[in-house]
């Protein structure tokens, strides 16, 4: 199965996973201990955000660390910027013609 960011990010375990790296690598305990689940429930979250590109695993002596790969984010941030700019664009448009609608304008009264 092709797993994509989206996955990754869809459940908030991988979002606190992808969190907690974003500050620094760490290995696999370090990662658990934050979490109350198990550690093979960890491993499985790892697996997956491995395979959607997300971190790499480094072997390092006994221990193994998860680095993130900030640069897989863009394709979530390209796919938000486009919504961001359309409704930008709309609700500006609408706050014009909003603008335009309340000025009022002074009646003249003939008598």
């Amino acid at each position: 199965m092709r797993r994509d960011v989206f996955q990754a990010i869809a459940d908030p375990t991988r979002r606190e996973i992808i969190n907690l790296l974003a500050e620094k690598p760490l290995h696999l305990n370090a990662i658990a201990d934050n979490f109350e689940i198990s550690r093979p429930a960890i491993s499985q979250q790892i697996k997956i955000l491995i395979a959607c590109g997300l971190i790499t695993v480094k072997k390092e002596g006994r221990e193994r660390y998860c680095e993130l790969k900030f640069e897989k984010l863009n394709e979530v941030s390209k796919w938000v910027e486009q919504y961001r700019s359309f409704w930008t664009n709309k609700l500006d448009t609408l706050d014009n013609y909003l603008s335009e609608k309340t000025e009022v304008k002074p009646k003249t009264n003939k008598k």
